[in-house]
């Protein structure tokens, strides 16, 4: 799944409208599984200049760049730290945490050749789902719009959910982020 569809149904699942900081967990957790990606390609994209072809085909199947993924994007891990936060009573941690095994949860059954090792440390099999949701080959149109839709849905109950300026903003501006480049990419080509 798109990133800013993450940070929706995060904040869907495990936000809550009358406290900052476990909406701000849910935000967070939402984002920690795609974050070493994000600084990891950035890096060589922005400042470095690594070609994308070289950062989305080679660095990404790297063993330095999933041994990383292996770390953020673990059940294992994220099911201890939320079982920690459930003992302890943290809620803003039940919600960072929750909310990162929900992004896993959405990931492992929609990535076919680019998943991650899910199970470290346990295992470092990758399962290579049949859908993607971003492959073509892989029905990806037709996961994307299930994924757009589902999206947009969740948008209409958080706003519901969330009165306020700043969180109607960025409801909205992830809203956009998910849906805007979808339409233009379909307008285009």
């Amino acid at each position: 799944m798109n990133t800013p569809a993450h940070l929706i149904f995060g904040l869907t699942a495990f936000g809550r409208a009358d406290s900052r900081a476990v909406t701000a967990g849910a935000l967070v957790g939402a984002m920690i599984p795609d974050a070493s990606l994000y600084l990891m390609a950035g890096w060589h994209l922005n400042v470095i200049g690594t070609p994308p072809r070289v950062v989305f085909r080679e660095l990404y199947y790297s063993d330095a760049w999933q041994a990383i993924f292996r770390v953020d994007n673990s059940f294992i891990l994220w099911g201890i730290l939320l079982g920690l936060a459930m003992a302890a009573r943290v809620p803003w941690l039940v919600a960072l945490a929750g909310s990162a095994i929900l992004h896993l949860a959405f990931d492992f059954p929609l990535h076919h050749n680019d998943g991650r090792a899910h199970f470290w440390p346990i295992s470092t099999w990758i399962f290579q789902s049949p859908l993607s949701y971003w492959d073509p080959a892989h029905h990806g149109r037709i996961v994307g719009l299930v994924e757009m839709g589902l999206v947009l849905l969740a948008c209409v109950f958080l706003w519901r959910r969330y009165v306020g300026l700043w969180m109607r903003g960025l409801i909205l501006g992830l809203a956009a982020l998910q849906v805007v480049p979808g339409v233009l990419f379909a307008l285009i080509f």
